[in-house]
């Protein structure tokens, strides 16, 4: 063999042991993001309203969650701590139980969230987000309240702001365990991917903790329903099995179990 062949050969098994290695470590990153999130849900099933009572009521995001109570504009639901997107007179509600923090409910919304958002574009049902922040507690740190409390400053700049902003978290999340979403300027930064949003107005109230204690309430209110982990979804009122043996159903799965809730 010619040293100009064998060159080449060496060449392409060490390509070949290079793409082996680089896919071994990414499989390993998703397994690591699987198992914490995994353990995460046990622990909030195990302990229920105890865990979202300690956690809910822990720390502070931007601010303080004792401040005065202030409730973005388009808040609707129990104390305004709901936030729908959709048409009003939507036939059926389609309710999403999330943490901005929970890796399985990136996993829904960047694998099935397109899907979700165009059945409600298209009138067949409107969505109820109900969020927590759990994870904190569970985890530690306060990148779930600081994401809640951000969105609160979208949703103070319009539903459709904060559906934008809902989308580019878990676009851009990052690992559970670094608690990335900590960080305001962070949030910050990933919020200069909705066209709009960062008005001065937005900034000062990501910065000063604005919606911190309005994130507190929503995350108590969350505890209230029942609901031991995330993402869950109903559709009216008939849990939708979104996740199997551990990943997001595909968006062709979703619109199945919707037309067969819906008829």
């Amino acid at each position: 063999m010619s040293n100009s062949r064998k060159s080449s050969t060496r060449t392409s098994a060490t390509d070949r042991m290079r793409a082996a290695r680089e896919q071994a470590e990414r499989a390993d990153r998703v397994r690591r993001r699987v198992v914490v999130g995994a353990a995460s849900v046990a622990l909030l099933a195990i302990v229920g309203g105890v865990a979202f009572a300690v956690n809910g009521s822990s720390g502070s995001s931007g601010g303080s969650a004792s401040g005065p109570l202030v409730v973005p504009a388009n808040a609707g639901g129990t104390n305004g701590t709901v936030i729908t997107y959709g048409k009003a007179d939507a036939p059926h509600t389609l309710e999403i139980y999330e943490d901005f923090r929970c890796p399985f409910c990136e996993q829904l919304e960047t694998t099935t969230g397109t899907a979700i958002q165009q059945l409600a574009d298209a009138g067949t049902y409107k969505i109820e987000y109900h969020l927590a922040t759990f994870l904190d507690g569970n985890l530690g740190g306060k990148g779930s309240r600081t994401a809640l409390a951000a969105a609160g400053a979208a949703l103070n700049e319009g539903v459709d702001k904060f559906k934008a902003f809902h989308d580019v978290l878990y676009k851009n999340q990052p690992d559970e365990r670094t608690d990335g979403f900590g960080d305001t300027n962070k949030i910050l930064d990933l919020a200069g991917q909705v066209p709009g949003l960062k008005t001065d107005a937005f900034v000062k109230a990501v910065q000063d903790g604005t919606y911190a204690p309005w994130a507190a309430k929503v995350n108590e209110e969350f505890n209230k329903s029942g609901v031991t982990g995330t993402p869950t979804v109903k559709l009216d009122g008939k849990k939708l099995d979104v996740l199997t043996g551990g990943k997001a159903v595909s968006p062709e799965q979703f619109t199945a179990m919707v037309k067969q809730v819906t008829g």
